[in-house]
C-alpha cells in the first residue's frame, strides 16, 4: 500500500515573484504590516504601563517590544520606493543597511528583491550586534551628549537572533550577508563592491561618519542614501559635515519627522 504524500511534498512555501506581477504590492504591504506588527499591536518598551499607539508606531516614534523594526510605515515605504526605482531603472549595486537592530528593515530589503525576482543583488546587514558603542571622553562631543549606549539593554540584539528573524520570513539565504563589528573596524575592508541603496541607521556622529567615509564612494550614480537618524543632532551634524567636505549638493528630502534621503545624480 502506497504511503500518502505529505501535505507539503509538492508545495513551495516561499518562492520568488516575477517583477510587476499582480500580488507583489500586496506581499510587500503585508510585510510592512508584519514587520511593524500593526497586526498584533505589541506595546512599546516602557518602564511604566504602556499600550500600543497606532500613530506612534506608524511614524516610528516608539520602541516595540516584539516588532522586528522600529522605523514605522513611512520609512519602509521610502525603502520600497528607493529599492524599486533602483531595480526598475537598472541602477547597479546591492542594498546596504548600517545599524539593523532586530533586522526588520534589512529583512524588508530582501523581501523587495524576492518580490521583484532579483537574484543578482545582495542585502548587507551591518551592525555590531552588541548595541551602541560607549561614548566616553575620547568620543566626538556630540556623541558624548547622546549617550545611546545607556539603552543597550534594548538596542543590543545578537547576530543569532537577527539571523533567526530573517529565517522566520523564509528570507535567510545566500543573498543575505552579515557584517559584524564596529563600523570603524568592518567598513574600511567590507567586501561590498557597488551600492544601489545605502541606509544609515547608526545614530551617532562617528557611526554615521564611518559609514559615509567608507560606503558613500561605492554608491552608484542614480543610487540612494537614506539617513534614518537625521533628527538626532549628532547624526545630522555628521551628515552635513560629510556633504560639505565632499561637495555633495543633492537636495535632502524629508521622509517623516525623523528621517531624510537623497539621490545621487546619474
Amino acid at each position: 500500500m502506497a504511503m500518502a504524500a505529505r501535505w507539503d511534498d509538492d508545495v513551495t512555501l516561499v518562492r520568488p515573484l516575477a517583477a510587476h506581477q499582480a500580488g507583489n504590492d500586496d506581499y510587500l504591504d503585508l510585510m510592512k504590516r508584519v514587520l511593524t506588527n500593526t497586526i498584533y499591536q505589541d506595546p512599546p518598551v516602557s518602564r511604566g504601563e504602556a499600550v500600543f499607539d497606532g500613530d506612534q508606531r506608524a511614524t516610528g516614534q516608539d520602541w516595540p517590544t516584539v516588532a522586528h523594526t522600529m522605523v514605522g510605515r513611512a520609512r519602509l515605504d521610502n525603502v520600497h520606493a528607493c529599492a524599486a526605482t533602483a531595480i526598475t531603472e537598472g541602477i547597479p549595486g546591492d542594498m546596504v543597511e548600517t545599524g539593523v537592530w532586530r533586522g526588520g528593515t534589512s529583512i524588508f530589503m530582501r523581501a523587495i528583491l524576492r518580490a521583484y525576482g532579483v537574484t543578482d543583488r545582495l542585502v548587507w546587514a551591518c551592525d555590531s550586534f552588541e548595541g551602541m558603542p560607549v561614548s566616553g571622553p575620547g568620543s566626538h562631543p556630540s556623541d558624548q551628549e547622546t549617550r545611546l549606549h545607556l539603552a543597550n539593554a534594548v538596542l543590543a540584539i545578537p547576530l543569532e537572533q537577527v539571523r533567526a528573524n530573517f529565517g522566520v520570513y523564509g528570507l535567510l539565504d545566500d543573498q543575505v550577508r552579515f557584517l559584524k563589528g564596529w563600523f570603524r573596524d568592518t567598513l574600511p575592508t567590507a567586501p561590498i563592491e557597488r551600492i544601489a541603496v545605502l541606509r544609515l541607521d547608526g545614530d551617532l556622529y562617528e557611526s554615521t561618519t564611518d559609514a559615509l567615509d567608507n560606503l558613500y564612494p561605492k554608491v552608484s550614480p542614480g543610487g540612494f542614501v537614506i539617513v534614518d537618524d537625521y533628527q538626532i543632532p549628532a547624526c545630522r551634524e555628521a551628515v552635513h559635515d560629510y556633504r560639505a567636505a565632499h561637495g555633495v549638493t543633492a537636495p535632502l528630502t524629508r521622509i517623516d519627522q525623523w528621517a531624510v534621503f537623497w539621490r545621487l545624480p546619474n
